[in-house]
């Protein structure tokens, strides 16, 4: 039998005019999803995209676990090609679809007729499949309601095709049609759901990492490269920076209150950010924050952070709570790396005491206290180390 695989790209739909440049992105994205598994052809046929592997070896099975977490991606499934013969239809669905049809309780049969020279219209194939399908597998019984399988026969132009159920995708718009952003990632839970959720939308990432010798220890770096990888799997390649940031939080311990470190530290941050991000030709930055989950992501103290950047600042967890946050990490398997007992250096000279409602002017005097910051900035900046994320 041969097989191919159908994917729906559902919200490119909307897209109007564009919808030809959004599917070619998607298709783009795909082929690097399974470029090691070997050569694919894709065929784009109104709403759905037909995927046929060229050679027989290459694993199925693989190539749908990889598409499930490309982003833009609707829904998938297998399906098999037959003939435009309704006694071939008959006899492929029934063949090709016998596990699932035996571990049911309930099906039913919808068709899709897009050739109009085929002799039955789609209510007559439902019907004589759904006739035919109960014949030969007798627990059957018709549900159109809420069944546990669908048998879908579509009747194309070429040739006609049956399968089973929907697998459901990543949704979503494909990676690198909303542009080019910049994600501060750290250790924890929130910063690589942040970056997740923002790659959903169709950003392209780069990733800033803050590292703190020897406050922070080179396990703390892999397990950041670790959650990278797995944000990876749905976003593609993340460009990443790692920033030596121990003289700046030297300098910062040193000439600042303590009850703002925190906060001149995210500002910071911030402001390398950014350079970066321009270097990289992005038009935004990410954080994890949320509002009120610790001192320095209060209102007040988020409002002083932004006025560190002139680029918006992406915030895609601001109105989660932390069991929100912990159910997308645990989807996207990242809550277990997030857990290790690694600190990063947003750990590091935390205040006893943080100011949880700062004010600006406060804020940029206890920052003057850092003689040279512009200098030790330049300095973190052309130090950072740079690393490809697959």
């Amino acid at each position: 039998m041969k097989e191919i695989i159908l994917v729906k790209n559902g919200e490119l739909a909307l897209k109007g005019l564009n919808r030809s440049s959004f599917e070619d992105v998607l298709i783009k994205n795909m082929k690097k999803h399974m470029r090691d598994l070997g050569s694919f052809t894709f065929t784009k046929s109104q709403s759905t995209i037909m995927i046929e592997a060229q050679n027989e070896d290459i694993d199925l099975d693989d190539a749908v676990d990889r598409l499930s977490k490309v982003f833009g991606i609707a829904a998938l499934s297998r399906a098999c090609v037959c003939e435009k013969d309704f006694e071939d239809i008959k006899r492929t669905a029934c063949e090709y679809l016998a596990e699932e049809l035996e571990d049911a309780k309930t099906f039913k049969v919808e068709a899709k007729r897009s050739d109009k020279k085929f002799p039955m219209k789609s209510p007559e194939i439902s019907r004589e499949l759904g006739g035919y399908i109960l014949s030969q597998f007798n627990h059957l019984r018709v549900d159109v309601h809420n069944p546990d399988i669908i048998v879908t026969v579509e009747v194309r132009d070429q040739y006609a095709f049956v399968r089973g159920n929907n697998i459901k995708g990543a949704g979503g718009m494909p990676t690198g049609t909303s542009g080019r952003a910049a994600v501060l990632i750290s250790g924890g839970i929130d910063s690589p759901v942040a970056a997740y959720m923002m790659a959903k939308r169709g950003v392209e990432l780069c990733a800033v990492h803050f590292a703190s010798p020897p406050y922070t220890s080179e396990l703390a770096e892999l397990k950041v490269m670790e959650l990278l990888k797995r944000v990876a799997k749905y976003s593609g390649t993340i460009t990443t920076y790692v920033v030596p940031f121990t003289k700046l939080q030297e300098a910062i311990r040193d000439n600042c209150p303590e009850e703002y470190f925190t906060i001149i530290m995210r500002r910071i941050m911030m402001m390398i950010s950014e350079r970066i991000a321009k270097h990289q030709n992005c038009s935004a930055l990410i954080t994890g924050e949320s509002v009120g989950q610790v001192a320095s992501q209060t209102i007040y103290a988020l409002g002083c952070t932004d006025c560190a950047v002139t680029m918006p600042v992406f915030r895609p967890c601001i109105g989660m709570d932390k069991e929100e946050i912990i159910k997308i990490s645990r989807k996207i398997d990242t809550f277990e790396t997030s857990i290790q007992p690694y600190e990063d250096c947003c750990t590091v000279f935390t205040p006893k005491h943080p100011k949880t409602r700062p004010r600006l002017d406060d804020v940029l005097k206890a920052e003057a206290g850092i003689e040279n910051l512009e200098e030790l900035i330049d300095e973190a900046t052309e130090n950072a180390r740079f690393k490809l994320i697959n």
